[in-house]
């Protein structure tokens, strides 16, 4: 017969462990690492909703964000896939939790100094893209849990990344050809381009071929930028993404 709360408390210190939470940087005053271990731990084996509030307040009075300050911390981003697992794996009021707290993560302003991560597609992503990205690779479970799953993965839709395959200049524009993960409205936009190492600001982005479906291949137009500028690999976010609270 299987222990299952021996599994929830395993589960749970092992998300203790899976990151130190004191090496992530955060503003001193508002940043307690430590809510971020405890929070996940009881989170992870929370078996109804008071122990599944205790964990929310943890983290969400100083761990990943501080809701009464409306700030979310670099930490948000580490914890996002664990939280997701809790999620996936743990009580129906963890998973509440975590959906809540997320949502936070997506709508809050960074602190000054402490708004950008380093992920696997871009060294300075703002916390809020980082957030999406991992919200958007459990599309699935999201979309299973109905209204809520579903209006969390329209948040983060608007955090989209652009990744860059090849270009062609066309008059003094480039057309991008990639792949855009979330979804890119109609309309001229200014975009973050990040490239080797470094991060640059695009005035004008528009769909070339308005299609803007996630995870389809798309062509962008580029205003006023050369192809040699887009180089295969480089990725487009929003421009000014995260500096105010999204409503």
């Amino acid at each position: 017969m299987r222990d299952t709360r021996r599994e929830e408390t395993e589960r749970g210190e092992d998300l203790t462990g899976a990151v130190r939470w004191d090496a992530v940087p955060g503003h001193p005053e508002w940043y307690e690492p430590d809510r971020v271990a405890e929070g996940l731990r009881v989170l992870a084996a929370a078996t109804n909703r008071v122990q599944a509030a205790r964990a929310g307040s943890l983290l969400g009075c100083g761990g990943i964000v501080h809701d009464h300050g409306g700030a979310v911390f670099p930490a948000a981003a580490a914890a996002a896939p664990l939280l997701l697992d809790i999620a996936q794996h743990g009580h129906a009021a963890a998973r509440d939790t975590v959906l809540g707290l997320l949502d936070e993560a997506l709508s809050f302003v960074p602190q000054p100094g402490y708004t950008r991560v380093a992920t696997p597609h871009g060294e300075a992503v703002r916390i809020c893209c980082a957030v999406a990205h991992h919200v958007r690779s459990r599309s699935g479970f999201l979309a299973g849990l109905g209204r809520t799953g579903k209006l969390l993965l329209a948040d983060a839709a608007a955090h989209w990344r652009f990744d860059v395959q090849e270009c062609v200049a066309d008059g003094d524009d480039t057309i991008a050809f990639g792949w855009l993960s979330g979804h890119l409205p109609g309309g001229t936009h200014a975009a973050e381009l990040h490239g080797d190492g470094t991060v640059s600001e695009l005035r004008a982005v528009t769909l070339a071929y308005p299609t803007g479906r996630d995870g389809r291949e798309n062509c962008l137009r580029v205003v006023g930028r050369s192809p040699h500028e887009l180089p295969p690999g480089a990725r487009l976010f929003p421009a000014r993404c995260g500096e105010e609270p999204r409503g």
